[in-house]
């Protein structure tokens, strides 16, 4: 979702600025925006949290990680030994659509800062979690694009291009998931993503 900043409230320099330039339906009405965020102000911040956090993400979600077919078969594989898999055994997907661009942003940020807490960080190399708030609330609040000559702020979710966005989006599901996951542990289920 974006809204309309109007040139009064960010002025461009010059035309060659590298204020991504997405496709946006207007009128506060959500869509799949889709940033070039490569060159944007953003990218190096967007980097470093992503380097700093997605390892921990990956340490401490691993087990219900699908990574391709494989991985799939594999804990499959793992279920069927168990004598869990059946004839009746009755399989569910869903798709999230558009999670990465959909993401209420603050709420993200919240989740962030829980799943960090929970799995004992105050700090992470040495950075207190409200300067990690504030850095992953730059990259996400600070999107902007250009359409037919109007400054547009993305003001749900984050950038498609930006590495952050993804760890973010699965700290978001983290939370999520956990009461489903739960459930599939006392039960013996099987539950990936």
């Amino acid at each position: 979702m974006c809204k309309y900043l109007g040139f009064g409230r960010i002025r461009l320099q010059d035309e060659s600025s590298d204020i991504g330039k997405g496709h946006y339906q207007l009128d506060d009405i959500p869509v799949r925006p889709i940033e070039n965020t490569m060159r944007a102000s953003t990218t190096n911040i967007s980097n470093f949290l992503d380097e700093i956090i997605r390892p921990i993400f990956d340490n401490k979600c691993s087990t219900a990680a699908i990574i391709d077919r494989t991985s799939l078969i594999k804990e499959l594989d793992k279920y069927a030994k168990k004598g869990l898999l059946k004839s009746s055994t009755l399989f569910c997907t869903f798709d999230i659509r558009n999670l990465y661009t959909m993401l209420p942003q603050q709420e993200a940020l919240n989740i962030l800062v829980e799943f960090l807490h929970v799995h004992g960080y105050r700090k992470v190399k040495g950075i207190p979690l409200d300067t990690i708030r504030k850095l992953a609330s730059i990259v996400l609040e600070q999107n902007a694009c250009v359409y037919d000559k109007k400054i547009y702020q993305q003001v749900l979710g984050g950038a498609m291009g930006s590495s952050f966005t993804l760890t973010l989006a699965n700290i978001f599901m983290w939370k999520w998931q956990k009461e489903l996951v739960g459930r599939q542990d006392i039960t013996g289920e099987f539950y990936g993503r």
